[in-house]
C-alpha cells in the first residue's frame, strides 16, 4: 500500500476529487491510503492563525514555517515498515519505509509521467500544500534535513503545470492521480495506461455516424479497419 499524506488547510476542498471513481477505488481495495494533517493543528496561539506578514515588506501573507514541519513529522510518525511476504521463502519480511516530501514551486522542475513512475517506488509521499503568498522558506531547509525512524526523507520540488494557482491542493492532487493511476491492478490492466501505449489524443465510440444541425460527422475509416499496423500508425500521426 502506498501511502499519501496530504498537509493543507483545506482538506474539504481534496476529499471529494481524491474519494471518488479510480482514486475512492484504490483506497477502498487498499491500494493506497490518504491521510491528512492541518497546519492549524499545530499552532501555538488560539485562533489557529497560520500566517504573518513578510519580512521585507510586499503584498499577502507567508504561512509560517514550524506548523508546516510539525504537521509533515506527524504526517510520517505513520511510516513504518511494510510487511510482505518473500516469493522463495514464503516467509514475511519487513520492508523498511521509503519516504518522500513533494514541495510545489512554480517553475521548479515539472512533474512528469517518468517522474510519476518514480514516486511510485515510495512508501509514503507527503504533499505540503502551500496557500497565500507561499511558506516560509526555513521549513522547507528543515525538511531537508528530516528523518523518521532514522530513515532519511527526500525532499523533491515540483513544478505541476506553468500557470501559479492560488494553493498547492490541486497540484497534490494531480499527483496522487498520476502516480496511483500507474501502480499495478489500479486500472486492472497495464495497457489501460495511455503512455505506455500507442495512443492518441482522438478518441472514437459509437456510434459509427453522428448527425448534427445538418452535419454529419464520421469515425474515421482506419479505426474500423482491424488493420491494426495502419491504427497505430493513425494514433501515432494522426493520419
Amino acid at each position: 500500500m502506498l501511502r499519501f499524506h496530504l498537509i493543507t488547510l483545506f482538506q474539504e476542498a481534496c476529499e471529494p476529487y481524491l474519494n471518488a471513481s479510480i482514486l475512492g477505488r484504490a483506497q477502498e481495495t487498499k491500494k493506497i491510503k490518504i491521510t491528512y494533517q492541518n497546519p492549524r493543528a499545530f499552532v501555538d496561539n488560539k485562533w489557529g492563525k497560520v500566517d504573518e506578514r513578510p519580512y521585507g515588506g510586499g503584498p499577502g501573507m507567508v504561512m509560517t514555517a514550524l506548523p508546516v514541519v510539525k504537521a509533515v513529522k506527524k504526517a510520517l510518525t505513520s511510516a513504518k515498515p511494510l510487511t510482505k511476504k518473500n516469493t522463495k521463502t514464503k516467509l514475511l519480511v519487513k520492508i523498511p519505509p521509503k519516504v518522500a516530501v513533494l514541495w510545489f514551486v512554480p517553475g521548479a522542475k515539472a512533474f512528469t509521467n517518468s517522474e510519476a513512475d518514480k514516486l511510485g517506488g515510495f512508501t509514503d509521499i507527503v504533499l505540503v500544500c502551500g496557500r497565500y503568498e507561499g511558506i516560509d522558506e526555513r521549513a522547507f531547509k528543515i525538511l531537508q534535513s528530516l528523518t523518521v525512524s532514522s530513515i532519511k526523507v527526500k525532499v523533491f520540488t515540483y513544478a505541476v503545470g506553468e500557470a501559479t494557482l492560488t494553493g498547492g491542493e490541486v497540484p497534490a492532487m494531480a499527483v496522487i492521480d498520476a502516480v496511483t493511476r500507474r501502480l499495478p491492478g489500479v486500472l486492472g490492466k497495464d495497457e489501460s495506461i495511455e503512455e505506455r501505449r500507442i495512443a492518441s489524443h482522438e478518441v472514437f465510440t459509437r456510434p459509427e455516424k453522428i448527425l448534427w444541425e445538418g452535419k454529419e460527422y464520421k469515425v474515421p475509416k482506419v479505426l474500423q479497419t482491424g488493420n491494426h499496423k495502419k491504427i497505430e500508425e493513425f494514433r501515432s500521426t494522426g493520419k
